[in-house]
């Protein structure tokens, strides 16, 4: 039975692509460098906005990362001016949440972005009343994919791993499912293609967030791969 639903924020309950772009860019204008496509951030974002940072640098003439360690309190600054830059939740979410919350599931959030930007952000476009706990990055959890957090969820809500599904739209997501022992679901529709999900072992894939219902319904107790063709 699941209890509860855990989600990655960024590409799995929001579009929140271009408030990284914006901050990062941001930093490499600064270095002199020219600023990269929002489109490359789908790639660059997952892992936090350190690394976003570091990739971007990468890709714009900084490969060594020369700026990259005084680079990280200015993304961080820029980044917390304005964590709502172009950012909206994805079509259905906000829908589909609020029957989960009717059938009486708990649900989290856990995610790299920084702790307090991650609660802005969540609170602003869902309220208050929506998730039962939101993780972002602090000092005492580790980054995904490290599975700390997810089980901190689950124990603050007093539930099992096997009693959680998990949702994201990276390979890092992914493995964090995975190495916590629960149902690990890759939504399509955020940062990442689709073989990057069935490559790190989702448990399966939905294309839209009304599909979350009827998983939990068909699937919530079963632990199947999705097989590459």
């Amino acid at each position: 039975m699941v209890k509860t639903c855990i989600f990655d924020l960024d590409g799995t309950i929001a579009d929140t692509v271009e408030s990284i772009a914006h901050a990062v860019n941001r930093v490499l204008v600064q270095y002199g460098l020219e600023p990269r496509p929002v489109e490359n951030f789908n790639y660059y974002a997952g892992d936090g906005i350190n690394l976003a940072l570091k990739r971007a640098l990468a890709d714009a003439g900084d490969p060594q990362g020369a700026f990259w360690k005084q680079g990280i309190p200015l993304v961080r600054q820029y980044f917390a001016e304005d964590p709502l830059y172009h950012v909206k939740p994805f079509q259905g979410m906000p829908e589909t949440l609020r029957r989960l919350k009717q059938q009486g599931i708990s649900l989290a959030v856990f995610s790299n972005k920084p702790h307090e930007q991650a609660v802005y952000v969540v609170e602003k476009l869902y309220g208050t009343d929506v998730f039962d706990r939101i993780q972002g990055q602090t000092a005492g959890v580790p980054l995904k994919p490290a599975p700390d957090g997810a089980w901190k969820i689950a124990r603050e809500l007093q539930v099992k791993p096997e009693e959680c599904m998990y949702f994201g739209d990276t390979n890092t997501d992914m493995q964090t499912g995975r190495a916590a022992g629960m149902f690990t679901v890759g939504v399509t529709w955020g940062f990442r293609p689709r073989q990057e999900l069935i490559d790190n072992h989702a448990m399966a894939l939905i294309d839209t967030p009304e599909e979350i219902l009827r998983l939990i319904q068909e699937k919530g107790n079963q632990k199947e791969d999705v097989e590459s063709d």
